[in-house]
């Protein structure tokens, strides 16, 4: 994680801004964007301003601290209860939406939340809206019938759009509560494909746009993320492969540039490997010195 490339270090005596030049390095070697190294350094001249950093525990303890109110305050978003959100739905289904390039995790994902809804008591149908790619439709198949969730599904090369609708038919007919809409890992540059995926929300309405990013992508994710909050408008963000990512700086980048909430994170190759986003347990894992908490 990024303090491990800053904090157990000796501070010579200096100003904040020359110990904050050293750490802006370290940030961004750690996929921290800038806007959010600026607004790290603007908090802590305002809170350190006038104190001289010696080396020792108490310099270290008054920049950790401040650096952790900063991130705090970054990831403060009112959380999701997605159970309850969908329980307190008058009209069922309750839609989700996921968008994301290729090679995030989204399609795994989408099936890691059925698997966990479906273990909080609500019932799922997933829509292979990827019909772009033939492997996409059977890799949802396959999850599907591992998870015990119904897939909806037309031949390669159909309209998106139909195959979201008729899912959306499927569960209002059958009292399904929750739909899952898979797309095309689309490029955020690609705009037919980005038209397609405001077709989907134009036919089926969902109540939740969601957007896939691997941590792993450094500051590739955040632009993508950017790109797809313009063009779409998305209301949350799910963090995938952060088990791998050793620097730790993608989603913090992620929930500020986008002000999202991160409603999961993907800790691992299992179904249940998809846990609902904890903000003291990301402050923990940024700040932690040798492995991980």
């Amino acid at each position: 994680m990024f303090a491990e490339g800053f904090f157990g270090k000796r501070l010579p005596e200096a100003t904040v801004d020359e110990v904050f030049d050293d750490l802006e390095v370290v940030l961004l070697q750690s996929d921290v964007a800038l806007p959010v190294v600026e607004r790290m350094r603007r908090d802590l001249r305002k809170q350190l301003a006038g104190r001289k950093l010696r080396y020792g525990v108490d310099a270290e303890e008054a920049i950790r601290t401040c650096l952790e109110g900063t991130v705090r305050a970054i990831l403060a978003r009112p959380p999701l209860d997605l159970v309850a959100a969908v329980r307190s739905t008058a009209s069922k289904p309750y839609i989700i939406l996921f968008v994301g390039v290729n090679g995030t995790g989204k399609t795994t994902t989408l099936a890691k939340l059925a698997g966990w809804l479906r273990k909080n008591g609500l019932s799922v149908v997933i829509a292979a809206g990827d019909t772009f790619r033939a492997g996409a439709i059977e890799q949802l198949l396959v999850h599907g019938e591992r998870i015990g969730v119904r897939v909806i599904r037309q031949q390669e090369g159909s309209d998106p759009a139909a195959v979201a609708f008729d899912a959306v038919s499927h569960a209002r007919s059958k009292g399904v509560d929750v739909v899952l809409v898979d797309t095309a890992g689309r490029q955020h540059t690609n705009e037919n494909l980005i038209e397609e995926a405001k077709k989907i929300r134009r036919v089926v309405s969902p109540q939740l746009t969601v957007f896939v990013g691997d941590a792993l992508s450094g500051h590739d994710v955040v632009e993508q993320a950017r790109m797809f909050d313009k063009a779409l408008g998305i209301d949350g963000l799910v963090v995938t492969k952060l088990d791998a990512d050793t620097k730790g700086g993608a989603a913090l980048s992620l929930a500020f540039v986008t002000k999202k909430p991160i409603l999961f994170v993907g800790t691992g190759q299992g179904y249940g490997d998809l846990v609902p986003f904890n903000p003291d347990w990301m402050v923990r894992r940024l700040f932690a010195e040798g492995t991980a908490g």
